[in-house]
C-alpha cells in the first residue's frame, strides 16, 4: 500500500537526518515509488528549507545538529527574503498611520519595519535592534527600546531586565515572527527567554499579526509556547498545512497569504558582516 504523500515526506526528512545524505534511487527504492515522484516530494521539502539538494541526492541542511540552536542572523537574513518581503508588504497595508506598534526578533519582523518606514507619526517598541535601525530611516517614528545584554550577532535582547519590556506598555498592533508551527498549531522558538518574550508581546497589545514564511511550517524548533490562533492575523506568503488552515477558520483568525507577484519597494537592510556559527541548526 502507498504511504501518502505528506507522509512520505516526513519519513524522508527523517530518515535523510538520521542516516544522512540520500540518493533519488536509494529514496525511491526505500519508499516503492519512482524517482520522479521523490525528485517532487525533494525539490517541495528542500524549498521549504528541511532538505538541501546535492548531486545526485539530498542532504540535512548546513549545521543542523542536536542542539536546538537557530541559524546566525545574516544567513537567515536572506533565507525566503522575497517572500518576507511580500510578507511585510501586506502586513505594511494593514497598518494605519499613527499606530503603536510591538516588534519582536528575528528577520520577518525586520522586514516589517522596513516596509513601514514609508508611514507617518508611528510608535514602536522592540526589543530587536534590526528593527530599530531600520524604524528609524523616518525621523518622525519614536522608538521605545527594551534594555540588557544584546546578543551580538541577533542584535537583540531577550534576557534580564528585557523580560518585563512589553508589559509596561498597551499598544494598537503587535507583530512577531516565531521559530517554527508544530503540526498541532504550537509555536515553536529557540530559548525560554524567547517565547517569554514573545509571549509578553502578544499579552499586551490588541492585535496580533503573527508572520512567517512558508518554512516554519512543520519546521522543528526546541522550546514550546502559545498557538497559532492566538494571533488576530497570520501573514504568510503561501497557503499554510489544511489542518493549521482549519484551526485559523474556526478560531475566527484572519489568514492573509501575501502576493508574490506584487513588486516590493521594501529597503535593504544592514547587517554586520560576521563569520557564522557553525553548530547552528537551520
Amino acid at each position: 500500500m502507498a504511504i501518502p504523500a505528506d507522509d512520505r515526506a516526513r519519513a524522508i526528512v527523517d530518515l535523510v537526518r538520521h542516516q544522512g545524505f540520500q540518493t533519488i534511487e536509494a529514496l525511491a527504492g526505500s519508499f516503492g515509488v519512482t524517482p520522479q515522484t521523490v525528485r517532487r516530494d525533494v525539490n517541495l521539502l528542500c524549498d521549504r528549507g528541511l532538505l538541501r539538494r546535492r548531486h545526485g541526492g539530498v542532504e540535512a541542511p548546513p549545521r543542523e545538529i542536536a542542539d536546538g540552536r537557530n541559524l546566525a542572523y545574516p544567513e537567515r537574513s536572506i533565507l525566503n527574503l522575497q517572500a518576507k518581503r511580500a510578507i511585510a508588504a501586506a502586513v505594511a497595508a494593514a497598518v494605519p498611520a499613527g499606530s503603536s506598534l510591538f516588534f519582536g526578533i528575528g528577520t520577518t519582523p525586520e522586514q516589517c519595519a522596513l516596509a513601514l518606514t514609508g508611514h507617518a507619526g508611528l510608535r514602536a517598541m522592540t526589543n530587536n535592534l534590526n528593527v530599530a535601525f531600520a524604524l528609524a530611516r523616518n525621523p518622525d517614528t519614536q522608538i521605545i527600546l527594551a534594555g540588557g545584554e544584546m546578543r551580538n550577532i541577533d542584535r537583540d535582547v531577550v534576557a534580564g531586565e528585557a523580560q518585563g519590556f512589553f508589559a509596561h506598555f498597551a499598544v494598537d498592533i503587535g507583530i512577531y515572527g516565531v521559530g517554527g508551527v508544530a503540526e498541532d498549531g504550537t509555536l515553536l522558538d529557540f530559548s525560554q527567554e524567547e517565547v517569554a518574550m514573545r509571549q509578553s508581546l502578544a499579552r499586551n497589545c490588541r492585535q496580533r499579526f503573527l508572520v512567517l514564511d512558508h518554512s516554519k511550517f512543520g519546521r522543528g524548533a526546541t522550546v514550546r509556547g502559545g498557538h497559532v490562533c492566538e494571533a488576530s492575523m497570520v501573514f504568510t506568503d503561501q497557503p499554510p498545512p489544511p489542518a493549521i488552515a482549519a484551526m485559523l477558520a474556526e478560531a475566527g483568525c484572519r489568514l492573509v497569504v501575501a502576493d508574490l507577484s506584487v513588486p516590493s519597494s521594501v529597503a535593504q537592510p544592514t547587517h554586520p558582516q560576521v563569520q557564522p556559527d557553525r553548530r547552528v541548526q537551520s
